[in-house]
């Protein structure tokens, strides 16, 4: 009875697809989760949260209607973190429901408790009225995520010194915060707080921030983040952090400069959630962030048998690429055939305003030598941009000179995480700068963006003469895969994300 021929570990993005995806291959699947609610990370702290966060900081601070009716605007005067609250906990309380039907329907079993490895096809789990339980599978698949990395000198306390979990906790809004750490993560949470008009002072050792992004999207960016008045410290390290008697928290950087705050926020990376595993028992080595080496192309660790997805492999670490890592891994794992997935994938920063990108970076063009062209829109150059009263935004097309195929997609500003799926479909359609100029985009709409960008392109570049074909793809023109962790482009993107 406890006999599986599919193990699944945490039931987050990457182990939710993984065992739906064995389960309709018809294999029995248990799922394993120690939380107390199935969801994972992703769906209790992390990805679903965080974005919520955001949608429901935007509404209530009339954030998208200030451009008509002034930086005074409010929907509501008093926002609560109770505000807050109410509708994280009934978005929360769909995403469970919604998968624990898709368990159900496709007679997934899962269990509530700890597990770690007996040997390296047997796990033990632990429940919580203390039982033992042990299960075998014929494959196991860890999908445990990540927790946010808390170091000792950080004075935690929950309630004005938190990490990124323990910030959808509070009990009120802060007047002031320092956000500890230039990632997705921290500069996430540091433009939501300043929409809700709280004074956002960012550090950071690094003098750049976000170096995968293409570095004008990056700049412009940066730019309307000073322009609302954050602070940013970049190149500057926090070295002491204390609560004050007075119920504040003063931050001292290594410049001298000390700032007194209502709130900390530490997110400067995260951890894999493995130490509890028993990884030796089962033949693995974490490293020293606690993630898992992984062969890129089937997600099998270095036993046999063995496979891990998601965030705890590390890059990208997103919720979607998770999901396809999750189903690729439990393909392979139960012997079927797992198709290559699509060259090239959207990352998305969801923070205020959005960064959205796909393909590759004008950085990245030069650095292999690749004759390019860019075409620029600029989100206020639409009706739809007029309408909306947008005086920010920017779309940034990238196209091969040789080929004249689209190369890389890269947006700031509203809706970014949804207008960069047309670049996204161009791209891995080899479609070229002459879609553009010939499509027809629904007016008015911010993706007339892509209509104007496209037009940009292609006077710099001068028309297609009619007797000269479009020259096929050169191995050159392609960018890395999802899979594909350990290119020299995806290297250098791991490194810039930690």
């Amino acid at each position: 009875m406890n006999q599986y021929d599919l193990i699944v570990v945490g039931s987050g993005p990457a182990g939710r697809r993984a065992a739906i995806q064995a389960a309709k291959l018809d294999r029995k699947v248990l799922v394993i989760e120690q939380g107390r609610r199935v969801g994972g990370v992703s769906v209790h702290t992390g990805t679903i949260p965080s974005k919520t966060l955001r949608e429901t900081a935007l509404n209530l601070s009339g954030w998208r209607e200030r451009g008509f009716y002034g930086r005074a605007y409010r929907v509501k005067e008093e926002i609560s973190a109770e505000d807050l609250r109410r509708r994280l906990l009934i978005t929360l309380d769909h995403e469970v429901e919604v998968l624990e039907h898709q368990f159900a329907r496709n007679r997934v079993q899962h269990i509530r408790g700890k597990a770690s490895f007996a040997t390296n096809e047997t796990l033990a789990i632990v429940k919580d009225d203390g039982d033992i339980m042990h299960v075998t599978g014929k494959s196991i698949l860890l999908a445990v995520g990540t927790r946010p990395f808390r170091p000792d000198y950080i004075p935690f306390d929950g309630k004005t010194v938190l990490d990124s979990d323990e910030l959808l906790e509070i009990e009120e809004l802060p007047r002031s915060m320092v956000v500890i750490g230039a990632g997705v993560i921290g500069i996430e949470y540091a433009t939501i707080f300043s929409a809700l008009d709280t004074a956002v002072t960012v550090i950071d050792p690094k003098s750049t921030m976000l170096d995968f992004i293409d570095k004008e999207i990056v700049e412009d960016f940066t730019y309307q983040l000073r322009d609302r008045n954050m602070k940013l410290l970049l190149g500057q390290k926090a070295e002491k952090v204390e609560r004050l008697p007075d119920g504040k928290v003063s931050v001292t950087v290594d410049s001298g400069r000390r700032i007194v705050t209502d709130m900390v926020l530490f997110a400067a990376g995260r951890m894999g959630a493995t130490d509890t595993l028993n990884l030796a028992a089962a033949g693995l080595e974490a490293d020293s962030r606690g993630r898992l080496r992984v062969n890129p192309e089937t997600f099998e660790t270095n036993v046999p048998g063995i496979y891990a997805a998601g965030d705890v492999v590390g890059f990208p670490s997103l919720a979607s690429t998770s999901m396809e890592q999750g189903r690729i891994a439990a393909r392979v794992a139960v012997g079927a055939i797992a198709k290559e997935p699509q060259k090239y994938f959207p990352y998305g920063i969801y923070a205020v305003p959005e960064i959205s990108t796909c393909g590759l970076t004008e950085e990245e063009m030069k650095e292999r030598g690749i004759p390019y062209e860019c075409g620029i829109a600029r989100f206020r150059e639409t009706s739809r941009g007029h309408i909306m009263g947008l005086d920010t935004g920017l779309l940034k097309l990238i196209f091969s000179l040789k080929t004249r195929r689209l190369l890389g997609v890269h947006i700031v500003g509203e809706g970014a995480t949804e207008l960069v799926h047309i670049g996204q479909a161009v791209l891995n359609l080899k479609g070229t700068v002459e879609y553009f100029v010939e499509n027809t985009f629904n007016y008015p709409t911010l993706a007339e963006a892509y209509k104007i960008a496209g037009l940009d392109a292609w006077n710099r570049m001068g028309e297609l003469p009619k007797e000269a074909p479009i020259a096929t793809a050169q191995p050159l023109d392609t960018a890395t895969t999802v899979t594909g962790a350990e290119t020299a482009t995806t290297e250098k993107k791991k490194a810039a994300s930690k």
